[in-house]
């Protein structure tokens, strides 16, 4: 099943029905032993039935009652069989879950809400689906964010299919832009990698880039709880150490986390200091390394020089790192956002993106414009401001998220 025919499935449930809740432990035992014991009491019924006397007419007293005798193998403890088929984990799952599509619904609300408006506004100037049109569209996708090329492709292959479908009402016709967007972002992503890169022996490394103000320590941090609540032996490195407070910002981050941060001084070299963080690593047998760096594009020499420095420091004690070099963006600046992925792309080997304050921006839109565009997977995305709401990137979940809202029931 494609993401469209999920988007479709569940707008149409959420129509129809309420959404389904989730038992718990002892609502699912509850559940079975009300269908389990009336089980019991008919087949003790139906032994009973068989034991009595051939004919009501007779007045003879039976020397004995006849105790039916159950089969032990029959018999149903319906404690036991509910423990059996409850699961705790899966319910735990299911609950974890349901909370992650929910931050993502809430967090692209905005986003959904702006991009339905210009559908709206879109279709109130137009009675027919014409050449006028279709330039329209491409100027509302465009100012959705999800990018020109984007913008381009979705529309022609609208155009396509209106024609080839005869397509004409509003509701049809929105319903097909919402396919061709899904269609497209479904098949950018094909072979893309969402998941974190985590070594499951040894010490995995992650430097973090970005300019100033995207959220990158804040991410940092996040990052770190999510590892040390899953049971990981977790470092920081403050090797931004040109910019001022940014030390200071991410002891108070691995304070809240519970990790330790290993820091230089102001000003000194950031080298020096993912050095040290590697060799501390290693001696405490730690599990992840997450390293911030300066985040400059003024100069991108210097920038290049600097992480350049800082790859050939972790590769001598560790050669098949760094893991994952992670660009952090601020999603609230939409094609700006783009410009710096460009940017760093072509400064460094970036290997993922890390998408912040996604729940604040009507932008969201900026997902599909960075797989079609840049095809630099999309591997955190920040749907709150929590220490518990950065959460790795799930494309279905996005697309679910994005579109789900923006169906039309068809006449």
């Amino acid at each position: 099943m494609g993401f469209f025919d999920k988007i479709k499935k569940a707008f149409m449930n959420e129509k129809e029905t309420p959404p389904a809740e989730i038992k718990t432990e002892k609502e699912v035992i509850e559940s079975i032993q009300e269908e389990v014991i009336p089980e019991e009491q008919q087949i003790t019924a139906e032994i009973l039935e068989q034991v009595q006397p051939d004919s009501l007419e007779t007045t003879e007293e039976p020397e004995k009652a006849i105790e039916p005798e159950i089969d032990p193998l029959i018999t149903i403890d319906p404690a036991t069989q509910a423990e059996e088929l409850v699961d705790p984990e899966i319910i735990e799952e299911q609950k974890e879950e349901l909370v992650v599509q929910e931050k993502y619904e809430k967090g692209l609300e905005k986003t959904r809400k702006t991009f339905g408006e210009r559908l709206n506004e879109l279709f109130a100037n137009f009675r027919s689906v014409d050449e006028d049109f279709f330039e329209e569209l491409e100027e509302t996708l465009i100012g959705a964010d999800v990018g020109f090329d984007t913008a381009i492709k979705i529309t022609e292959s609208l155009r396509q299919e209106v024609k080839l479908r005869n397509v004409k009402k509003p509701a049809a016709v929105q319903n097909t832009i919402i396919e061709k967007m899904v269609d497209l972002y479904e098949a950018e992503g094909i072979e893309e990698n969402n998941a974190l890169n985590i070594q499951s022996n040894g010490l995995t490394v992650m430097l973090f880039v970005g300019v100033n103000g995207v959220g990158k320590t804040t991410s940092i941090g996040k990052l770190a709880h999510e590892f040390k609540r899953d049971g990981k032996k977790v470092l920081l490195a403050a090797a931004d150490t040109f910019r001022a407070g940014a030390i200071d910002q991410l002891v108070v981050w691995g304070e809240r986390a519970g990790v330790e941060v290993v820091r230089g001084n102001a000003g000194g070299d950031p080298a020096a200091v993912v050095f040290d963080a590697v060799e501390r690593a290693k001696v405490e047998n730690a599990d992840i390394l997450l390293v911030d760096t300066a985040g400059r594009l003024q100069n991108k020499v210097n920038l290049m020089n600097e992480l350049e420095k800082i790859k050939r420091v972790i590769q001598r004690e560790l050669p098949d790192a760094p893991h994952e070099v992670l660009l952090v963006v601020d999603a609230t600046t939409g094609q700006n956002a783009m410009s710096q992925a460009k940017q760093f792309k072509e400064t460094t080997d970036v290997t993922g993106l890390v998408l912040t304050k996604l729940d604040g921006t009507a932008k969201g839109g900026i997902v599909l414009a960075i797989r079609n565009e840049l095809h630099l997977p999309v591997k955190l995305v920040g749907l709150g401001e929590g220490i518990d709401d950065l959460e790795p990137f799930d494309a279905n979940d996005f697309a679910i998220g994005l579109f789900k809202g923006l169906l039309k029931i068809e006449d």
